[in-house]
This record gives C-alpha cells, sequence and structure tokens, in this order.
C-alpha cells in the first residue's frame, strides 16, 4: 500500500479493516505456510520453524503451525525422502551413503535424533535405507 501512495490514518484503517474481515490473518498464514511447505518441498519442522521465525511469526503462531503436521506422516515423508536420495546417489562406502543421506534431512530440516532413530529402525528391520 505504501508503494501505491497510501499513508498514515488511511493505511491503518484499511489494515484494521483487513484484519477484523479475517483477511490478515498470522495464525492462518503460518499454519498453511507449515502445510505447504511440509507437503510440496519436504521441509522439516526445524527449517519450517526458521522460516517462520524469519518472518516475525509468532512464537503460539509457531506453535500451532507445527500441530498441523502430523507425526506418523512427518516420519513417512522422511522415510520416503531418505529412499528417494538413496536412489540418487552412487555411492560405494556404506558409511559415507549413511553421512550423506543424514546430511541430506538434516539440510531439509528434520531433527537429527529422528534422522538416527529412522536409521536405526529401518536397519534392524527388513528393509534398509543403507
Amino acid at each position: 500500500m505504501l508503494d501505491l501512495g497510501i499513508y498514515g490514518m488511511e493505511l491503518e484503517e484499511i489494515i484494521v479493516e483487513l484484519i477484523s474481515d479475517n483477511f490478515l490473518n498470522e495464525e492462518r498464514f503460518a499454519c498453511s505456510y507449515a502445510r505447504g511447505k511440509f507437503r510440496i518441498k519436504r521441509w522439516g519442522r526445524i527449517r519450517i520453524r526458521q522460516e517462520l521465525k524469519k518472518r516475525q511469526i509468532s512464537d503460539y503462531c509457531i506453535k500451532k503451525a507445527m500441530q498441523e503436521i502430523e507425526e506418523e506422516t512427518y516420519r513417512k515423508a522422511l522415510i520416503d525422502l531418505l529412499i528417494y536420495k538413496k536412489g540418487l546417489l552412487k555411492e560405494p562406502n556404506e558409511y559415507q551413503l549413511r553421512n550423506k543421506l543424514a546430511q541430506y534431512a538434516f539440510n531439509k530440516g528434520f531433527e537429527s535424533k529422528l534422522v538416527w532413530e529412522v536409521f536405526k529402525n529401518l536397519n534392524s528391520s527388513d528393509e534398509s535405507i543403507s
């Protein structure tokens, strides 16, 4: 609105009207942002939280946004992401492959504890990532 030359009380009145009509809603934005980045970009909670903080979203809204991501879906997304990435890597050394996969998951914003737990659980079962 500043680019359109709207300043002062007129700007304040428009913002108040947008908030009262629920066009500007921080909580709705945070929840939608978290769902979208998780489903489309396959970002983890750490990265989503950082990006919301960068946009100066309140801690309350960030907490609500994190509740939008179900734990089972989150874990499944991490497993799928690791399996997909493993198919792209041509690393013969199993140790280095595992580290590259873990680093990829960390960069996507997944928690290190969860990543190592997934590796441990998959290695003890029939399916294996590394």
